[in-house]
C-alpha cells in the first residue's frame, strides 16, 4: 500500500473511532445531556487519534506478522 493512501485511512479510521468513542463514553458519563459537549470532545479527540494512530499503526502490524508469522524451514 502506499502512504498516501496509509494516510488517508488513518484520516478516516481516527475521524470514525474519534467520532463514535466520544459519543459513546459521554452518552455513558453524562446521558442524553452530551450533546451539549460532544462537538468539542470531538474536535479535541480527532487529531489525538490521528496522531496516535501514527505512532501505534506500524507498531501494531510488526505485532501481528510476528504473532502470524510462519515458521522458518530449516
Amino acid at each position: 500500500m502506499s502512504k498516501k493512501t496509509i494516510i488517508l485511512a488513518q484520516v478516516f479510521i481516527s475521524f470514525s473511532m474519534a467520532l463514535s468513542m466520544s459519543g459513546i463514553m459521554g452518552f455513558i458519563a453524562l446521558g442524553a445531556d452530551v450533546l451539549a459537549v460532544w462537538p468539542r470532545s470531538f474536535i479535541i479527540a480527532w487529531p489525538i487519534a490521528f496522531v496516535v494512530s501514527q505512532i501505534l499503526t506500524p507498531l501494531s502490524f510488526k505485532l501481528a506478522n510476528m504473532l502470524t508469522a510462519e515458521p522458518r524451514a530449516a
